[in-house]
């Protein structure tokens, strides 16, 4: 096990909650990204903070940033409502965008391969 401080160290509950949090996006993040697929343009990079999340084999202090970045995109609460013409998913952006930032290249596998079009009129969003 690495030297992790000890106040770090993740508890069962603390695993637990993590858990049910990533279970709340499995449950509302497709009809987030329907209901706002229209209106923003970094769907791609949202789709892939999912896909990274989804890795068993990316650490959890690392799924811990996107989880909080997936949650407040997914949240009805925010800082500019989504409902505001054209600055409504500033805030959003802002926050998936650090999220990338933090988590840099190692981001880049997670994005889907551009379709061609005759498969993104047969393609629904998939994660």
């Amino acid at each position: 096990m690495e030297n992790i401080p000890k106040e770090i160290l993740v508890t069962p509950e603390d695993e637990e909650k993590f858990q049910e949090k990533v279970e709340y996006i499995d449950k509302e993040i497709s009809k987030k990204l329907k209901k706002a697929e229209k209106k923003i343009s970094f769907i791609e990079d949202i789709i892939a903070l999912y896909n990274y999340l989804k890795d068993n084999s990316v650490k959890w202090y690392r799924k811990l940033i996107v989880v909080s970045a997936l949650l407040y995109f997914i949240s009805p609460i925010d800082t500019i409502p989504d409902l505001a013409p054209l600055v409504g998913y500033l805030d959003d952006l802002g926050v998936i965008a650090a999220a990338i930032k933090y988590i840099g290249s190692e981001i880049q596998p997670y994005y889907r391969a551009k379709p061609s079009r005759k498969e993104e009129k047969e393609e629904e969003l998939l994660f």
